[in-house]
């Protein structure tokens, strides 16, 4: 029998819930804090779980990731007192089973709920389809919540022929995972062929894609296959496929379509058996809207998409990344094994990362030659900006635990609690920031969360908690 919990402070929609899933025979639960449903959800077998937004003690779109990795791996329904559709994104992107808001029908609710039992069912009685290699994983480290989702991806993704779009910040591993595709994949034996979009000159884009006859223009004294060609069996990777130039989409997509070219010069038409993989750090999306990139060829590459996470937003991955890379780096440079002072992973840990992945693995490298034979890594051998914002964020951290009121405050009046004190000035300091990056990034909310550092769930908390709006 499946067993239904609710996380959710108004008690009349949790009253409603109860009929309906008592009415279709399931086991019901409810609980009214954030608190007490984390605790509930960790203890408890769910399958399905309908997490309020706004609760009193947090903001349930922060809790989503903890609350499906909880032991029965639940799916969960969001249910929102204000509709907002980057709220909506923002709760799909991470994993829920769907967004709703109130007041919902008892149809729509109970239909929400039928469909992710019924999912569920259905995902107890399939098997894996495909069991990933170690070996065709390497670099791909991580055990967080984002990065397993990320796996689960993968793996999919690998049994299925149709076109995958990876995305993410640049050094967030699009490659990697492009290749752990190709390589788990029933095309393994074929070729990888990468195509870097960025580089292709625009006067030569075309041969190069779909080759070209002997005589096709001048310096062309022989026929060569081009790189659809190449791909023919295996698979074409499109890096940074956003920088594809607009004429070239349009032929591109026919041959997405068809899976026939012709070379220039040629009179006939030539059959290439590819799969495609593209990946980009650019919002696709806002690129269309601008008409920088067709809207058919975004449907046509996103039959199956992968978002990377930022490594800021998986930090407890950051000790096991360092202790893999430092490993290879030894052994690439034919160095002895190193250790870590406590210090060292705290240095690492402080820093944003807006670089993600491949800074870590540049300053890790740094950190080696700084400490050539040293047989301990400390803080000291990492690049001095990564210091720079460990002292800095240590300085800051002590001034705000030592503010207090303000000196004319200081009277017969009675002092308020140092943790109000240091509440309010956070909050002060908050509420000014969020105002002025509203402001600098014209309500963009991708934006905004690459300069501030943080997650678009916190993000939408922060600004509902202080009334601001991302529209000017």
């Amino acid at each position: 029998m499946p067993n239904i919990l609710t996380i959710d402070p108004n008690k009349m929609s949790s009253e409603a819930l109860q009929e309906i899933v008592k009415g279709m025979g399931h086991g019901f639960a409810c609980v009214y804090t954030l608190k007490d449903g984390l605790k509930r959800a960790r203890s408890g077998i769910f399958d399905v779980i309908f997490l309020a937004v706004n609760m009193p003690d947090g903001n349930g779109l922060d809790a989503l990731p903890e609350i499906i990795e909880t032991r029965s791996f639940p799916e969960v329904i969001m249910i929102a007192d204000f509709g907002d559709p980057d709220e909506a994104e923002a709760a799909i992107k991470n994993g829920a089973w769907d967004y709703i808001k109130r007041p919902s029908s008892i149809h729509e609710m109970k239909l929400s709920l039928v469909r992710a039992i019924q999912y569920r069912e259905k995902k107890r009685a399939r098997r894996p389809s495909v069991v990933l290699r170690r070996a065709s994983l390497e670099g791909i480290i991580g055990g967080s919540p984002q990065m397993r989702a990320c796996m689960d991806l993968l793996a999919q993704a690998a049994n299925s022929d149709a076109a995958v779009l990876i995305t993410g910040e640049t050094g967030t591993g699009k490659e990697l995972f492009t290749r752990a595709i190709h390589d788990n994949s029933p095309r393994a034996n074929g070729n990888f062929v990468v195509v870097d979009c960025t580089a292709l000159p625009k006067t030569l884009v075309e041969s190069m894609l779909f080759g070209y006859e002997k005589g096709a223009f001048t310096g062309a004294d022989r026929a060569r296959d081009g790189l659809l060609k190449q791909a023919s069996g295996g698979t074409l990777f499109l890096d940074e496929v956003a920088e594809l130039p607009l004429p070239v989409q349009k032929a591109f997509l026919r041959v997405l379509q068809e899976r026939r070219f012709r070379p220039l010069g040629s009179r006939q038409e030539l059959e290439s058996d590819f799969r495609v993989v593209a990946a980009s750090n650019h919002d696709l999306d806002a690129r269309v809207r601008r008409r920088r990139f067709r809207k058919d060829l975004l449907f046509r590459l996103r039959s199956f998409s992968i978002e990377l996470p930022p490594l800021r937003e998986r930090p407890e991955d950051i000790r096991e990344l360092a202790e893999y890379y430092i490993a290879e780096l030894c052994e690439r440079y034919g160095m002895g094994a190193k250790e870590f002072s406590p210090g060292f992973f705290d240095a690492l840990a402080a820093y944003n990362w807006p670089g993600n992945v491949r800074e870590l693995i540049h300053a890790l490298e740094r950190a080696l030659v700084a400490a050539r034979h040293e047989p301990v890594l400390f803080p000291k051998h990492l690049p001095t900006y990564i210091r720079v914002n460990m002292a800095r964020a240590s300085v800051e951290k002590e001034a705000a635990a030592k503010a207090g009121p303000p000196a004319g405050a200081r009277s017969s009046q009675r002092l308020s609690r140092l943790q109000d004190v240091r509440e309010a000035a956070i909050a002060e300091v908050e509420q000014q920031y969020l105002r002025e990056l509203v402001s600098a990034t014209g309500g963009n909310i991708k934006e905004a969360c690459q300069i501030s550092g943080l997650s678009r769930s916190r993000l939408y908390a922060l600004l509902k908690k202080y009334e601001l709006s991302t529209v000017g």
